[in-house]
């Protein structure tokens, strides 16, 4: 285990909770402390998340453990509490006196570099006030500090409102450099900068959930039956259901505008698969538990409990708990994955494995063009529900060649995984 040491460098994550159950912030997390301790193995790092206290954290990526300081940081309104953003920016701007009376202050005062990834996606007034000030008092707070900030790649905008633009200008103007990660919210980022784009500072790179090392699971995730599909010639498929579109509907029409069933899209592709002789692994990426919307697991039961007998006999469900570093090292194993959240299909694709997306959103055609594999990203926003499933089934037939260009273009797509990180960390005065 690495113990940071007294003269380690000081460094600070805000925007990818290790306390949520959503896989693609895990991926997020655990991939930044991958690439700190990879470069500095004393580093001691401070991630910011919603718990209600600060407390050491032992984070397990690939082979080695970490040791990290858990530190709340909450969207609250009970301003009397120390974890409150809003509360530690006002004590901030007292001369002298936040880094005394605040420990999340001092510890961005006393930082090398504050990095911040807004949660991948979470840069923006999209999602409502709550949620931007959630995300921008972080960044407001690293600038009052003078502590260098650096915007890890992510998505930019899009912005409605014109107040909360200008704000988020004077986030990404004061920032020592800023990442996106892909083309289409590059063009944001320097439209968000307008003269003050530097292309030494502002770059465009790709996700960083493509440099997560697997981790073998702590504990089982997959039972006997499972571990002989992953371990036999023949194989097994993967498919990652969205708690939130499958278990709601409604979001997936009125939300992302899905002209295409959801359920039914996922219930063909899970019958046309078991018809074509596969075994199918499904893989939550948000682990909420029962009963919330946003449950992976519990659409998952879902799923197989819409298939008939035989037909689930064919299926496995993956179980929780488990981290996205963990999940990775099952996708590995996968002959081809279909996805639905982002950061599952790109644990898959940084795997090697030949991977179609549902695109509930624009984002994931720059992820996938990355990997050229932009003919495996299927639109159920454009597409009624049979068309669509034609488009997936055809990806899975072309999985061959997909493994093909895909052997191509990730040796160019870890370079960039290397070459950003090497930047980020020197941006940070490492």
């Amino acid at each position: 285990m690495s113990e940071p040491l007294a003269s380690a460098p000081r460094l600070c994550l805000f925007g990818a909770a290790p306390s949520t159950g959503n896989l693609g912030v895990s991926a997020l997390f655990h991939s930044a402390v991958a690439g700190m301790f990879q470069h500095h193995p004393n580093a001691d790092v401070t991630v910011f998340d919603f718990g209600r206290d600060s407390h050491p954290l032992d984070v397990r990526i690939g082979d080695a453990t970490h040791r990290v300081t858990a530190m709340a940081a909450n969207p609250s309104k009970r301003f009397y509490r120390m974890d409150t953003l809003a509360t530690m920016r006002v004590l901030g701007r007292l001369p002298g006196l936040g880094p005394v009376l605040n420990p999340a202050v001092k510890a961005v005062k006393q930082a090398k570099a504050v990095w911040d990834v807004s949660g991948g996606d979470s840069f923006t007034d999209l999602y409502g006030v709550k949620r931007f000030w959630t995300t921008m008092h972080p960044k407001l707070l690293t600038l009052e500090q003078g502590t260098p900030l650096v915007l890890l790649p992510q998505t930019y905008g899009p912005f409605k409102d014109a107040g909360l633009r200008a704000i988020a200008e004077h986030a990404v103007a004061g920032a020592s450099m800023a990442w996106a990660r892909d083309e289409e919210s590059f063009a944001t980022l320097k439209d968000l900068l307008g003269d003050n784009f530097d292309p030494e500072k502002h770059r465009v790179g790709v996700d960083l959930a493509f440099g997560l090392p697997p981790t073998t699971p702590a504990q089982p995730i997959v039972d006997s039956k499972a571990i002989d599909w992953l371990s036999e010639e023949k194989g097994a498929v993967g498919i990652n259901v969205s708690g939130l579109i499958y278990l709601d509907p409604n979001a997936a029409k009125d939300q992302y505008g899905f002209k295409a069933d959801y359920r039914e899209l996922i219930h063909g592709l899970v019958r046309g698969l078991i018809e074509r002789g596969e075994r199918v692994i499904l893989v939550p990426h948000v682990l909420e538990p029962k009963g919330n919307i946003e449950s992976d697991p519990h659409a998952c039961e879902e799923v197989l409990a819409a298939m008939t007998p035989a037909e689930q006999e064919h299926i496995f469900i993956l179980k929780p708990p488990y981290t996205a570093a963990e999940v990775k090292s099952v996708l590995a194993k996968l002959k081809w994955f279909c996805g639905t959240r982002m950061h599952s299909t790109i644990g898959a694709l940084s795997s090697g494995v030949p991977t179609a997306a549902i695109a509930y959103s624009l984002k994931f055609q720059g992820v996938f063009e990355t990997c050229d594999q932009s003919s495996a990203v299927t639109n159920p926003r454009s597409l009624e529900t049979e068309p669509a499933l034609q488009s997936l089934l055809a990806s899975y037939e072309d999985r061959g060649n997909a493994h093909a260009r895909l052997s191509v273009a990730w040796p160019m797509v870890k370079a960039k995984v290397e070459e950003q990180m090497l930047a980020m960390l020197k941006a940070s005065g490492l």
